[in-house]
């Protein structure tokens, strides 16, 4: 077994049995990716497939925590400012949807936004039996990112895309097992050696019929590229809108 570890941000990267590890590491903030966190995630991505010692990517959050999202603090002082979702995050969302080497997901506790959104462009999720999943972009008078509205109806079927992208409501983990989110629901306690061991499997095998297999199944991407770049148009349109201020207002006014 070879290890290695360096740590930018809050995003520790860390390579073992072939396993390219990306871990969120902002418990204070429940894991609330920054602009910053985005950059250094898009660098492992693209730093792990170009290594010939990685096989697969494996994302974990914290104990009780995956994901909260965006950091909304951080977006208002970026995101409206830039009136968009910002080329950070741009950039990691089509990193994920290019990687050329498989993604796993390890899930406990919330994931919120991008912390579920991202899920979908992952080949194996797991997730402990505490975890649930929401997206609350229309209820900040914003829309799905990530190419969710395409990808989730083609995954879920349009009425569960539906509810968690349009209507906000929180999935719990068995529910997402249920409706393909997640692979496998575990006790939280099992979760990362699970996962660990998934990925493990994956990195052991011929890299290049892996590889292609991966491709067959996924397809080709170019349709999901677009519907990132649509989604972020519309987007920014209703980032400068009234409810989307008014609810960002009544955000800040909360904290």
């Amino acid at each position: 077994m070879t290890s290695s570890n360096a740590t930018q941000s809050y995003i520790s990267v860390t390579l073992i049995d072939g396993i390219n590890i990306i871990r969120f590491d902002r418990e204070h903030k429940k894991n609330a990716f920054t602009g910053e966190m985005y950059d250094d995630m898009s660098d492992a991505l693209r730093a792990g497939d170009q290594n010939a010692g990685v096989g697969c990517h494996l994302f974990l959050g914290g104990q009780g925590t995956f994901s909260a999202g965006n950091d909304i603090q951080d977006f208002i002082d970026h995101g409206f400012k830039n009136g968009g979702l910002g080329q950070e995050v741009l950039r990691f969302l089509k990193t994920l949807v290019t990687t050329d080497k498989p993604l796993v997901a390890g899930v406990d506790g919330l994931a919120i936004g991008i912390g579920t959104t991202l899920l979908l462009h992952c080949d194996l999720v797991y997730a402990s039996d505490r975890s649930f999943f929401q997206t609350p972009f229309v209820d900040l008078g914003l829309v799905p990112e990530a190419a969710s509205s395409l990808v989730a109806p083609k995954l879920m079927g349009h009425a569960k895309a539906f509810s968690l992208l349009a209507l906000g409501e929180r999935l719990s983990a068995q529910q997402a097992e249920r409706c393909g989110l997640i692979n496998q629901v575990t006790a939280n306690d099992d979760l990362d050696d699970l996962a660990m061991s998934a990925a493990k499997k994956l990195a052991k095998k011929p890299a290049s019929a892996l590889s292609t297999t991966r491709k067959l199944i996924r397809g080709d991407r170019s349709d999901i590229l677009l519907r990132i770049d649509e989604e972020a148009k519309h987007f920014s349109a209703h980032l400068a809108t009234e409810d989307a201020q008014n609810a960002f207002a009544r955000f800040v006014n909360k904290s």
